[in-house]
């Protein structure tokens, strides 16, 4: 059963620029998914530029308030750039080594750093035609809400 966004969920523009030019390692990535899934948490990696009107509006939606809630709560999140195609491409490469482009790019991973999502990763490239409500229950349909939760324990 999906949480429904509500009044305070409304996007607000310009949408946000998470994407900071900074080139990482595949060392970091795997760093990134291993210390999430350490902390009982489901690794995110979006790969985007802010150039791409898709990736700077599907991060307006995960910065809601319900959306953000929920995420903090289950997952680590990681925006990795592209800027032009010219940085982080290879990255790509760990996941599926057949994209060559298409921002953005979302992967979600389960506790054991299984890949979930390999074949609709590309889902967020047409988020402009979809509501917040569905970008919302996509991440949501990946996500393992039902495990023990550190604070329960």
């Amino acid at each position: 059963m999906n949480i429904e966004l509500n009044q305070n969920d409304n996007l607000i523009q310009p949408y946000p620029e998470p994407y900071n030019g900074i080139c990482i390692t595949i060392d970091y990535l795997k760093i990134f998914i291993a210390e999430a899934i350490n902390q009982n948490k489901q690794p995110i990696i979006i790969f985007g530029a802010n150039w791409c009107p898709d990736a700077r509006l599907l991060e307006g939606v995960l910065q809601l308030p319900s959306v953000n809630q929920l995420l903090k709560k289950h997952t680590s999140v990681l925006n990795i750039d592209c800027g032009n195609y010219e940085i982080n491409m290879q990255l790509l490469e760990f996941f599926d080594p057949a994209i060559k482009d298409g921002m953005p790019r979302v992967f979600i991973m389960d506790l054991k750093g299984k890949l979930l999502n390999l074949n609709t990763n590309d889902a967020m490239r047409k988020a402009r035609t979809l509501s917040t409500q569905e970008i919302f229950n996509y991440f949501q349909g990946f996500l393992r809400t039902d495990r023990a939760n550190s604070e329960n324990a």
